[in-house]
């Protein structure tokens, strides 16, 4: 049934996807900041902007969401669906917020706020690796009349990214730097794709060979780093108040943290200097060496995730790539 819903709503995108139109347009950023309007009382043509695509998601989730077939409480959904959202989404009982954390979209910082907020964590520059499990509250973990009770009165929230974006972030991060990942998915995934590849030791998959073994992957089955945004957090299922964007990630982190009124000195962290960005230069050299088959194919497996948040598709056009 939900594959039904994804077709109806996204059949438009797909359609572009079959006719090879992919839309060149940069990432949108998604909320405008919390502050005065222009003092002539106009709102300028990029706040404009912003509010006609904050308008364009929110119409296309109720749409979406509104189909028969969608689900419209945790309860509704599949068991395996529910424990994978509901072991996303942190718990403020101070703040009273929900927070469903989405790997590759700054969720780092965040559970570092969490900590700083209930007070495990002096400040949110403490060095060191992120424990992403201790002192920190997941929904999932709690009785089913406190997981209602917190879903019906507690502030939610999300952050999102471009999805092909994310998906080269998590390639990079993942198979270029942590030899964990390099072992139990690099070493597999090389077998499977390439001749003679027995002998890798799972640190030089290509980045197609990761699309490919994401395109044989059952989304249910896949990583939280490269499982969709939509079956992560199901929008459909969690009403979120706020959807925050990695584009415009400190504007919309001081708007969740004026609104859950946070101390003064809880700030968002700054991006570490170690830290390298996907850039669109980066993003365009990889989509464009790598066969469009491959892309068209698996971008149906992330075409809500595209439409929900009003991410344009990946241009690989001839014309584009030859720039």
């Amino acid at each position: 049934m939900l594959m039904f819903g994804v077709i109806l709503a996204s059949s438009g995108l797909l359609l572009m996807i079959e006719r090879g139109i992919l839309a060149q347009v940069g990432p949108p950023p998604l909320h405008p900041p919390a502050g005065p309007s222009r003092r002539d009382g106009r709102d300028s043509p990029a706040e404009l902007e912003l509010e006609v695509l904050r308008d364009t998601r929110n119409r296309t989730i109720r749409a979406l969401c509104g189909q028969r077939s969608m689900p419209r409480s945790v309860w509704e959904l599949p068991p395996g669906q529910r424990r994978t959202v509901l072991r996303h989404l942190l718990v403020s009982d101070k703040y009273r917020f929900l927070y469903c954390y989405v790997p590759k979209v700054a969720c780092s910082n965040w559970k570092r706020i969490l900590k700083v907020l209930d007070g495990a964590l002096e400040s949110v520059d403490v060095q060191g690796k992120m424990d992403h499990k201790s002192d920190l509250v997941f929904l999932g973990d709690m009785k089913p009349e406190e997981i209602s009770y917190r879903l019906k009165h507690y502030y939610k929230f999300i952050f999102v990214r471009n999805p092909m974006e994310r998906l080269l972030s998590a390639y990079r991060n993942k198979f270029g730097e942590i030899k964990e990942y390099q072992q139990k998915y690099g070493v597999e995934i090389v077998r499977r794709y390439r001749k003679n590849g027995g002998n890798s030791a799972g640190d030089d998959v290509s980045f197609s060979e990761f699309l490919q073994y994401l395109l044989d992957e059952d989304v249910e089955r896949m990583n939280e780093h490269w499982m969709p945004i939509y079956n992560l957090c199901q929008p459909c299922a969690v009403r979120y108040d706020f959807i925050g964007s990695y584009e415009r990630l400190h504007a919309d982190a001081n708007h969740v943290l004026e609104h859950i009124q946070s101390p003064s000195f809880v700030r968002f962290p700054e991006r570490q200097a170690w830290y390298k960005p996907v850039t669109a230069e980066t993003l365009h050299y990889y989509l464009c060496n790598t066969q469009r088959r491959l892309i068209r194919e698996l971008l149906p497996k992330y075409i809500l995730d595209f439409s929900l948040f009003a991410y344009p598709l990946p241009n690989i056009t001839s014309e584009f790539c030859r720039q």
